[in-house]
């Protein structure tokens, strides 16, 4: 046994990158990441991803993150459906996305050679680092959305922000992952999605007080399943 760190408290899976996601109750984990997830992106005519920010893999497409997509029934089998700011699917999310971003270039695909991951497979956030941002810029709305995490830990009272830079270990039951670093933060953070308005001051007081650092980002080690209420644990 190891040392406990907390429990899983939600699960998210973005079928389509840089759109909001869906909650999940459990998911199966391969060496991709969660089954599914970000397998699908907004890509134009050279083949970038939409994105907040522009690099050499990335195009920003301001106004993606007020979409969601999540997979019909729950299984990541079929095509995601692509939901518009309302919450109603689209018939044609490749139509869709050209007419919300006037662009006639893009287009929904799935992965190919190139990878979908702006780092690595696995997103991991805790409630301690969560409390610390909220209390850092009162009367700006913040939840886990911001940050994009595949997963939320829920840690013990006490437990210190960014706690998430000392894990090297294991993810409940059979799977098992390897944390590597953290994520380097950008504009996505601050960017308006659903009911999440527009904020710069998230960003500024991340990098203000670490570095533009936060969450644990990690490799998959040990295929498996991850399930709600899975405790988490150095190994």
């Amino acid at each position: 046994m190891g040392t406990v760190l907390g429990t899983i408290e939600r699960i998210w899976r973005y079928p389509i990158k840089s759109t909001g996601g869906e909650l999940l109750d459990g998911a199966a984990v391969d060496a991709r990441g969660l089954v599914g997830d970000r397998l699908h992106a907004v890509r134009d005519a050279e083949g970038k991803f939409g994105s907040g920010k522009n690099t050499r893999r990335f195009r920003r497409m301001p106004g993606l993150l007020r979409l969601r997509s999540r997979y019909p029934g729950g299984a990541a089998t079929a095509a995601p459906e692509l939901l518009d700011p309302d919450g109603e699917p689209v018939p044609d999310p490749t139509s869709y996305v050209r007419h919300y971003l006037d662009r006639d270039d893009v287009e929904v695909a799935r992965e190919g050679t190139i990878s979908h991951f702006d780092q690595l497979p696995l997103s991991v956030l805790t409630t301690a680092t969560l409390d610390w941002v909220r209390a850092a810029v009162p009367g700006v709305p913040v939840d886990e959305r911001r940050f994009r995490p595949n997963l939320l830990v829920r840690t013990p009272p006490g437990t210190p922000p960014f706690v998430e830079d000392e894990w090297f270990g294991g993810i409940g039951g059979a799977l098992c992952v390897r944390f590597e670093r953290a994520s380097e933060r950008c504009v996505m953070t601050n960017e308006a999605q659903q009911d999440l308005p527009h904020s710069p001051l998230i960003l500024r007081a991340i990098a203000q007080a670490h570095d533009m650092r936060l969450d644990a980002l990690a490799t998959v080690a040990r295929p498996g399943r991850v399930r709600l209420g899975d405790t988490v644990e150095l190994i």
